[in-house]
């Protein structure tokens, strides 16, 4: 499971993502609101851990512009902000759970294993983007409630296009592998 911390206490950094190696994930750090926007764009991550106080952008714009692009990937809100009205922002914004400084590592690492068994609802079969589905196994494609008839060669196309969101092709890469 990979997860992007992004957090700007060098400390706290330093310390979850000994923690969290130990327990077996792979970890990505950034320190700004920018970088960790970028990140997320780029790279596919099974979890994100989100300080709402960076530098650059705050938290809460990184995950609106996150849920604005139908991101999925479940987030973690960490952060000194732990009055009500934060933490209830932090919720509608679109994060699957909120957590206030100072914590104990054990109720986060409780916290990620929860988010995980929640999102583990979808199965492996199923792509999604948006209201497009793709069911691998019985080789269908819906778009909201209508299903979309595709010849063979273009539901390969379509499944190679879907499996790493976010990359560009170029013509030789989907020539190879349609």
């Amino acid at each position: 499971m990979r997860i992007l911390i992004a957090e700007d206490d060098a400390s706290l950094i330093e310390g979850l993502t000994h923690s969290l190696r130990q327990s077996g994930y792979a970890v990505d750090c950034v320190k700004t609101g920018v970088e960790a926007d970028a990140a997320a764009l780029g790279t596919e991550f099974d979890l994100l851990i989100l300080d709402l106080g960076l530098p650059k952008m705050g938290g809460l714009e990184v995950l609106q512009r996150l849920r604005a692009r139908q991101s999925r990937v479940p987030v973690l809100i960490l952060t000194a902000m732990d009055g009500v009205e934060d933490r209830v922002r932090g919720l509608n914004f679109g994060a699957d759970d909120y957590l206030a400084k100072p914590f104990y590592v054990e109720e986060l690492a409780a916290r990620l294993r929860t988010i995980v068994r929640r999102n583990a609802v979808e199965p492996p079969h199923l792509l999604r983007a948006g209201d497009l589905a793709v069911d691998l196994l019985a080789r269908k494609v819906t778009r909201g409630v209508d299903e979309i008839a595709l010849t063979t060669r273009e539901f390969e196309l379509l499944e190679f296009l879907m499996r790493p969101p976010g990359l560009v092709f170029d013509r030789a890469q989907i020539y190879e592998h349609v």
